[in-house]
């Protein structure tokens, strides 16, 4: 049994939310010639739940053949993929500063979802869970979205924003998993990895 775990996701708030936990991890990212963007491609009228899942189960497929062909040491893979949406529309990454106006306009005001799902995989079993979670915006004014894009921390964002990042002052209120919203449920990633013996 290893003692840490591969981290296949590029984001640095799922790297620091795992050292929260104390997990020892190695990262396993995409080889330049991988294109991890295009497996974020939305199906035709995909459900957010659904979407989030098949996501994340594309990035571990992807992951664990990086592992094979690296010949790299056993160990569990954790993969991670967070979604925003409204009623069934998801909102993925922006594709530039108009794009996250839009988005960030289209929840200014109102409650939406955020899916995070994880998923793991060792050489014996695969294994996953979903963390739902509700996030109400303030009403924002045209200029304080403008203000908040302008910041760059909108892009390469679910819904066009970071939670832990300057648009908290624009949240009314939150239920679920802050973790989650930032990108890895704790708690699901703690009974996760738990049930595949990595002691937390």
């Amino acid at each position: 049994m290893s003692d840490f775990v591969y981290l296949a996701s590029q984001s640095p708030r799922r790297r620091q939310l795992l050292e929260q936990l104390g997990v020892r991890y190695e990262l396993l990212l995409p080889d330049a010639d991988e294109d991890a963007e295009a497996l974020e491609a939305v199906l035709e009228n995909e459900a957010p739940a659904s979407y989030v899942r098949r996501v994340t189960a594309l990035k571990l497929d992807a992951a664990v053949a990086r592992l094979k062909r690296r010949k790299l040491p056993d160990a569990s893979v954790l993969c991670s993929d967070t979604t925003v949406a409204m009623g069934r529309i998801i909102y993925g990454k922006p594709e530039n500063a108009k794009d996250a106006v839009r988005m960030l306009t289209e929840l200014s005001g109102k409650t939406h979802r955020v899916l995070t799902a994880i998923a793991v995989q060792s050489v014996r079993k695969r294994s996953d869970a979903l963390s739902t979670s509700r996030v109400r915006f303030d009403a924002m004014t045209a200029a304080q979205i403008q203000s908040y894009v302008a910041t760059g921390e909108p892009m390469g964002k679910a819904g066009a924003y970071a939670i832990q990042g300057k648009v908290a002052q624009h949240i009314g209120h939150i239920s679920g998993s802050y973790s989650g919203i930032m990108g890895l449920p704790l708690r699901e990633t703690a009974l996760l990895l738990g049930s595949f013996g990595i002691k937390i």
